[in-house]
């Protein structure tokens, strides 16, 4: 006999008050100014977004968009990605350039 297996997600979590890590695939083209080209990925995470801050979650967001040659290159910077984020949900949204180290601890 089959059993149901019921996966939980974050609509299932009391969130309120709490620190939720959110992988995100924000690897989105960029155009030629640096700017997002095609936003699509990020409206698809909208509303996962939203229902964790509506539920006054503390959300951190983590993606990428790669490191050539193991170094960190400005051309593929998350920075334009918050920015549009920041305007499809109409709130700021902070932008730490590492996830280690005294910048991402204060962020």
């Amino acid at each position: 006999m089959l059993q149901t297996i019921h996966k939980k997600t974050v609509r299932d979590v009391e969130v309120a008050g709490k620190r939720v890590l959110v992988r995100v695939d924000f690897n989105v083209p960029l155009d030629d100014r640096g700017q997002v080209a095609d936003d699509t990925r990020l409206r698809a995470a909208l509303p996962t977004i939203r229902h964790l801050v509506e539920r006054r979650a503390k959300v951190v967001l983590v993606s990428h968009l790669g490191r050539p040659k193991g170094q960190p290159s400005a051309k593929y910077s998350l920075r334009p990605v918050a920015e549009r984020l920041s305007r499809l949900l109409g709130r700021q949204v902070a932008f730490a350039a590492d996830s280690v180290g005294p910048e991402a601890e204060r962020a």
